[in-house]
């Protein structure tokens, strides 16, 4: 098996990268799912002579725009506009749109493969897909990041619907960002249907949909640290990032009676030896969110966190340490100090932001490690939640999706433990989250033929 895994990984991935030359967050993205599943695939191989993994790794539809726009002092901008629409077998095409400077093709393939395999975990009837702009709203006015949105809009409109594809948030795009959005398409299309989630509470939005990746990632964390007979009550709690998910990762594993102490964006890192509270996590809310602020300026309200200018967290010793930043963020190096500081549980809350050879090192030192497609599905769960919500015209309250939140993770985790228990008993929750994602996607695959 060892040999046929080997070979099939290597000359894959050799006709992958030839096809697709320098999109090497793609590669890296689809190679660990390649590692995870060519066992699978020598067990059955008719899925080897349907191409399964071949129809897979190659987008039903890619469309590529450009995103004209004027800022506030009357200059033109020309933007880049994407839209990877990867696999519909199980639903119409879900989830994010980001803004950031580093968005490309990318990037924006690898997200969308990631999050075929998200999506199936959730068992909800969603595919996957994503999107985005190198775009940043960072120092832009209202003025300006609506009229970018609209002109996003005006291209992207019609390759959206409720029964097509679904956008939602992702970074750079929190609730202004999908208002903006929500209300150009629906000005275009002369409808309101439920073609985005996240919106606001007012218009079609679910309650508990800004914390529910955060939330999830803290639910399914509860799940791991079970099996080590362990709970978030009394460990020091690492986190990166500083936005939604990272926001509400930091709050509920708060509550859950854990010591946060870091939080972190693309300047560098705050170290708080306190511990968050509500309070703080309340002053961290209004300052990314509302006065879109830097996560230096915490250090100013609460003079006894250190700020560390240009670097990452995970030098600080904690037990459970929560990436939610962005991806690749930690690397061997990072992973090294993380061990050797006495994490024992990595939950990534983030897409992908463990290089592989820093998972090696996770792994390889049996901590319990969770890949994002499986830890982070929180988000796009409650959004296919609010999907359902908007469909039947009804709200449900914040404890109803809490509960259904909640018993996702659940169900997630136990598909990961079912597929990647290994002999020895270590669970590679790498392994579980793939195969499980990938058994369900390739099963309605082949069920509706050669399209």
């Amino acid at each position: 098996m060892e040999k046929f895994v080997k070979n099939y990984v290597e000359g894959f991935m050799a006709g992958l990268v030839a096809k697709n030359p320098g999109e090497k967050e793609f590669h890296q993205a689809v190679k660990e799912v390649l590692e995870s599943v060519a066992p699978y695939l020598e067990k059955y191989p008719y899925l080897l002579d349907q191409k399964i993994m071949e129809r897979m790794v190659e987008p039903e539809r890619v469309i590529m725009f450009r995103v004209p726009w004027m800022d506030d002092k009357g200059e033109i901008h020309v933007n880049r506009g994407f839209r990877v629409q990867m696999n519909s077998a199980i639903g119409p095409y879900k989830e994010g749109i980001r803004f950031h400077y580093s968005v490309n093709l990318s990037i924006m393939k690898f997200l969308a493969f990631e999050q075929t395999f998200k999506n199936s975990l959730t068992t909800l009837p969603m595919g996957g897909a994503k999107g985005g702009s190198d775009f940043s709203p960072r120092g832009k006015s209202d003025a300006e990041v609506m009229r970018f949105c609209q002109s996003f809009i005006t291209e992207l409109f019609r390759h959206i619907g409720a029964d097509t594809d679904v956008p939602a948030g992702d970074i750079g795009v929190g609730g202004r960002e999908v208002g903006y959005m929500f209300g150009q398409y629906k000005r275009l299309r002369d409808e309101f249907t439920g073609t985005f989630t996240g919106k606001g509470q007012a218009w079609g939005g679910s309650l508990l949909r800004p914390e529910a990746t955060g939330y999830g990632a803290c639910y399914f964390a509860q799940e791991m640290l079970a099996t080590r007979g362990k709970s978030f009550e009394g460990q020091t709690v690492v986190v990166s990032g500083a936005g939604n998910v990272a926001q509400h990762a930091a709050e509920k594993a708060m509550r859950l009676g854990a010591k946060v102490v870091t939080l972190s964006d693309s300047d560098g890192f705050i170290y708080d030896p306190d511990g968050f509270d509500e309070e703080k996590i309340a002053y961290v809310k209004q300052l990314k969110n509302v006065i879109r602020g830097r996560i230096k300026e915490y250090v100013t309200r609460y003079p006894k966190a250190q700020y560390f200018p240009g670097e990452r967290p995970w030098g600080i010793p904690c037990d459970i340490a929560m990436p939610c930043a962005t991806q690749n963020e930690i690397n061997a190096e990072d992973a090294a100090k993380l061990v050797a500081g006495g994490c024992y549980c990595v939950t990534e809350g983030a897409n992908m932001p463990t290089t592989p050879e820093a998972i090696a090192i996770f792994q390889q030192a049996k901590l319990l490690y969770s890949p994002g497609k499986a830890s982070n599905a929180g988000g796009v769960a409650t959004s296919g939640l609010e999907m359902s919500q908007n469909s039947i015209r009804q709200k449900w309250t914040a404890e109803e999706v809490d509960k259904e939140l909640h018993r996702i993770m659940s169900d997630i985790h136990a598909a990961c433990v079912k597929y990647g228990t290994e002999e020895d008993g270590y669970i590679n929750y790498v392994k579980g989250a793939n195969i499980a994602g990938f058994i369900k996607v390739a099963g309605a695959m082949v069920d509706q033929g050669l399209v």
